[in-house]
């Protein structure tokens, strides 16, 4: 019986030590990609990584519209009645399948494109990149369900690339018990357990569509397991993608820069408890969420309820937009502490953020009055850029997949066993 061929990635690796990461997440403005090289951790070099090159492509009206709508329960059934149109030169959607077809297709090309602007800006060839690791643009994640759906069409970004690409990093997780997030944990705890020299907790904080947490904690002995084990994370509960949409939905604008709208505003106590009644923030971990949980749907229904109970109350849109950001303070303060079992007086650590809304500087100072006695700062500050943080991990998930290494971490998604994540497409 012949034997079947096997792939030798490891030597891959060896003859093409580049990979590319890219990452578009649930605040849905665009792609974000890195090119990078990693390194092992010895007397000396102490940066794990290596940034080559990074640049970014928002998406277009249309693309970001049916991915809005994508990843909105009843969403595209609202957006196609809304987008009818008699221009011939716009795709003439039937359904939510043609609408996820069309948008894998454009995703895809988009990023095809984003690959070739770090390629040129660098100056390197696609033969010299090993992979591709791209997330792809998660439009329906329903782990109470055991699923989660990223959009991409990974077939067509290698033939436009000439590069293999990594990719489906959630549902290998999701098929071993785990909720297939979040898996930039193990990534965390690669580039920055190294900094953890006391019993001190560090917290590396993402702040992006939606918040998450890495607890790095110092491990109990030298033994490799143990130090996976005192790694804990899970997502928190939203962060940008309410702070974007209610801000694009009343200035126009796609963010709100350095927080300025919400500090302008005062935050609506009664707002905030019933925004604060979510069943989310009551879970325990492991878990995560996305826009089926929490979208301007969601705010529009508490709101008016708000009104109705308190007919004399003024709901400003900038009043709003202070207690989304008091939302966002409170809830990711409050997870950490839970985890800790501590109170903020006596709670005291390291907070790296990173993520978009590590710019938003009003958010992080409403952050530090949640969490007092932490070191807040970004995650610039320990060699790696905030923005970047994202489209990096995903760099590191797929070399992880291609030298046969597990990706995710069991204590932070539950799942019953450590495993190799994605699927290549040579």
């Amino acid at each position: 019986m012949t034997e079947p061929l096997r792939y030798d990635q490891t030597d891959m690796l060896a003859d093409t030590p580049y990979l590319v990461g890219i990452m578009s997440g649930t605040s849905l403005d665009g792609m974000d990609a890195v090119l990078c090289q990693f390194h092992e951790i010895d007397a000396d070099n102490d940066e794990p990584i290596e940034l080559l090159a990074t640049a970014s492509l928002p998406f277009d009206d249309e693309l970001r519209s049916a991915l809005l709508a994508l990843s909105t329960p009843n969403g595209v059934s609202e957006w196609l009645a809304q987008r009818m149109t008699t221009d011939k030169s716009q795709p003439d959607f039937a359904s939510e399948l043609d609408v996820f077809g069309w948008a894998s297709v454009r995703y895809a090309e988009l990023a095809s494109e984003l690959v070739g602007e770090l390629l040129r800006h660098a100056h390197v060839l696609p033969e010299e990149i090993a992979a591709i690791g791209c997330h792809g643009q998660t439009v329906r994640h329903r782990p109470e369900w055991h699923f989660s759906l990223q959009l991409l069409d990974a077939n067509l970004l290698a033939e436009r690339t000439g590069i293999a690409v990594v990719s489906d990093f959630r549902r290998r997780d999701m098929a071993v018990g785990g909720q297939g997030a979040p898996l930039v944990p193990a990534f965390h705890q690669a580039m920055f357990g190294q900094f953890v020299q006391d019993a001190a907790p560090w917290v590396v904080l993402n702040l992006g569509g939606v918040a998450n947490i890495t607890v790095l904690a110092k491990p109990a002995t030298d033994e490799p397991a143990d130090t996976d084990a005192a790694v804990v994370g899970f997502d928190t509960g939203p962060a940008n993608l309410l702070l974007d949409g209610w801000c694009q939905r009343h200035t126009g604008k796609a963010y709100d820069d350095n927080g300025a709208w919400a500090k302008s505003g005062t935050v609506i106590e009664p707002l905030l408890t019933a925004l604060l009644q979510h069943e989310f923030f009551a879970k325990p971990a492991p878990k995560s969420t996305g826009r089926e949980a929490f979208n301007l749907a969601w705010l529009d229904d508490v709101l008016a309820q708000v009104a109705a109970a308190n007919s004399d109350l003024t709901l400003a849109p900038a009043d709003v937009q202070a207690t989304l950001t008091e939302l966002t303070a409170i809830t990711v303060a409050q997870a950490i502490l839970a985890e800790l079992g501590q109170t903020d007086d006596s709670a005291h650590g390291t907070l790296l953020v990173c993520g978009g809304g590590a710019y938003n500087s009003f958010l992080l100072k409403r952050l530090a009055v949640y969490l007092p006695n932490f070191s807040i700062k970004s995650t610039d500050r320990v060699g790696l850029a905030a923005k970047w943080v994202e489209a990096a991990a995903f760099a590191w998930l797929a070399r992880q997949t291609l030298t046969n290494q597990t990706g995710n971490l069991p204590s932070v998604t539950g799942a019953n066993k450590a495993v190799v994540l994605g699927q290549v497409c040579f």
